[in-house]
């Protein structure tokens, strides 16, 4: 089951994603990295993007030898018609693009209800604003730094104004909305993004391309907090 609200780490978070791990090996994969916040899971339908992951059978295996809950991310089309089973498997928060739903609200609704978290992700050039106004519908709002498809790319500063536009925006409305930011997310990115106002971070080769992996998510979580202090 989705766990407890409670029971969610607070900021910054840190979201290994388990694109960059030996899928061969996923179990101990997914236990070097218990001492992260979630596991972050690309499903992708070479359709939405041209790329090909995971389906609901293996999230399903995912989630039952998970040390931590699951951070579902899905660059999938119709996620109206797939997106609540997810949440069914178990996932801890559901993400689905903003590019690809006819009725976001509906299906952020649909998702908590099941249990999960509810959050929405848009591409390095869909706009923020139309988010605005249903800020309170999501748990999470995913803004992508890399063009979603593949892992390995290099983050984009030029999406980082959108980024503190909607933390601007959260403040505002007094939205405890989480801001999390995927792709290129490393040593030395994730204080940019942290500055301009993300919370939850994911990333993949900076954890699993290191040689302590416990190490690297204690030094990206420091690297975080030191950004959005501003040091």
């Amino acid at each position: 089951m989705p766990a407890p609200l409670a029971d969610l780490p607070a900021a910054p978070r840190i979201n290994p994603s388990i694109l960059a791990a030996d899928f061969v090996n996923m179990q101990a994969e997914l236990a070097r990295i218990a001492t992260a916040d979630f596991a972050h899971v690309d499903v992708m339908d070479n359709h939405f993007v041209p790329n090909l992951t995971f389906g609901p059978q293996m999230v399903e295996r995912i989630q039952a030898t998970s040390p931590i809950p699951l951070d579902v991310h899905l660059m999938i089309t119709d996620p109206e018609r797939w997106a609540p089973g997810y949440a069914e498997l178990g996932a801890a928060s559901v993400t689905f693009h903003l590019e690809a739903t006819t009725d976001p609200v509906g299906l952020a609704r649909t998702l908590r209800g099941i249990g999960a978290r509810a959050g929405v992700a848009i591409k390095p050039g869909t706009a923020g604003e139309p988010l605005y106004d249903i800020l309170d519908e999501f748990d999470q709002i995913l803004v992508m730094t890399v063009e979603p498809g593949f892992g390995g790319q290099g983050f984009m500063p030029e999406t980082m104004p959108k980024l503190r536009a909607l933390a601007d925006e959260a403040k505002r409305r007094g939205s405890d909305v989480w801001l999390q930011v995927d792709g290129g997310i490393s040593d030395a990115t994730i204080g940019q993004a942290a500055a301009a106002g993300a919370d939850t971070f994911v990333a993949g080769s900076a954890v699993y391309g290191a040689h302590d992996i416990e190490a690297a998510v204690t030094r990206l979580r420091g690297l975080a907090r030191a950004g959005s202090l501003g040091g």
